[in-house]
């Protein structure tokens, strides 16, 4: 008789093949509470969740409907000869895993620089292994890992030291023992900090009538109050001479503030500020004249040194005028070393300089 395991919930059957019963009689009994469940067709435990069946009188099975942790142990089909002969075989429950509630970390929030640990609490049989990891898929930010990726990592507990705003997020502890379905628990882990500013550029040119686009790179949790001002004056939304874009992605957020047409009362100090609770920032950009005498010099220097290319040059200068503004915003003293490399080539070919 073949020993069986069998989920929890589902149903167990022994079968117990008897050859030339004649006038013998078969029972089934539980070995180790000594409990008689039946003989012949006839059911004697009170279980309501045992069954018996046979096929000819010759094949007798046990049915164990919805089967129990309980119900784990030795069976025995038993024939009332003399000397008695019996066979046995163990019923053996497996438990698809569970995470329990009450002992596994909910939702955290922590601040910037500390240190967390988050908990996962599984049962099952046999004894679930538990793994973490990242909802997106990122790489988990700590020593030890479970596979070469750096994906995952084993255990019932995940330590974070010195934790930062890359490891906000949402964490997947997942258990499983082979026995399906696997169970996960998802914890969502968020970073408080205060606000930080970067800016790419401090220092920007421009000259009158064009359009220029200024940017300022904030990062802050819980999300911040973002907003422009310029020489002190905070710049209303409403205000058309500007367009005023903040692009979200999380905990950062990308300021944008689009000055449509540049005039003399546009050039001073364009500030952006980031407020959350924890604290606040800013930084600052200059907007600043390029002069026109810069302008038309820059053209001149152009036109001179056309004269030492060939028709093929002059062609590729032609088709490089969409840079002229770029070139514009040399700065006095590069303008000046230029135009000296410029008058040095043109006295080497003995061509008179404007």
């Amino acid at each position: 008789m073949p020993n069986l395991t069998v989920s929890l919930g589902r149903e167990a059957i022994f079968t117990c093949i008897v050859n030339d019963l004649g006038l013998y009689r078969v029972a089934w009994l539980r070995v180790d509470t000594q409990t008689i469940l039946s003989i012949a067709g006839h059911v004697i435990t009170k279980n309501h969740r045992i069954a018996v069946t046979h096929s000819d009188r010759r094949v007798w099975f046990l049915h164990i409907l919805e089967v129990r942790q309980a119900d784990r142990g030795w069976y025995m089909c038993q024939l009332n000869t003399d000397p008695m002969k019996s066979q046995v075989a163990h019923l053996d429950v497996v438990v698809p895993p569970d995470i329990l509630d009450y002992a596994t970390s909910g939702d955290q929030v922590v601040l910037e620089g500390s240190n967390i640990t988050l908990r996962c609490a599984a049962h099952g049989v046999p004894t679930p292994t538990v793994i973490w990891r990242k909802e997106t898929g990122d790489l988990l930010d700590t020593k030890n890992f479970s596979d070469v990726q750096n994906q995952s990592i084993s255990g019932s507990k995940l330590e974070i030291v010195k934790i930062s705003r890359v490891h906000m997020g949402a964490y997947l502890c997942i258990a499983s023992n082979g026995v399906p379905p696997s169970v996960s628990k998802r914890i969502t882990l968020i970073v408080h900090f205060p606000p930080i500013m970067t800016i790419q550029n401090q220092l920007v040119g421009s000259i009158d009538g064009e359009s220029i686009v200024l940017e300022c790179h904030s990062e802050a949790f819980p999300n911040s109050i973002n907003y422009w001002t310029f020489n002190g004056r905070i710049i209303s939304q409403n205000d058309k001479k500007y367009e005023i874009k903040a692009i979200d992605r999380g905990y950062e957020v990308d300021m944008k503030l689009k000055i449509k047409k540049v005039n003399r009362d546009s050039y001073g100090t364009y500030t952006c500020v980031s407020k959350n609770s924890l604290g606040d920032t800013d930084g600052s950009i200059k907007l600043y004249p390029i002069s026109s005498k810069y302008e038309d010099l820059q053209y001149n220097d152009v036109n001179v040194f056309h004269k030492s290319l060939d028709v093929s040059e002059l062609e590729a200068q032609k088709r490089s005028r969409a840079s002229k503004l770029s070139l514009l915003r040399i700065l006095p003293a590069e303008i000046k070393r230029k135009r000296k490399e410029i008058h040095e080539a043109l006295s080497y070919k003995n061509i008179p300089a404007k």
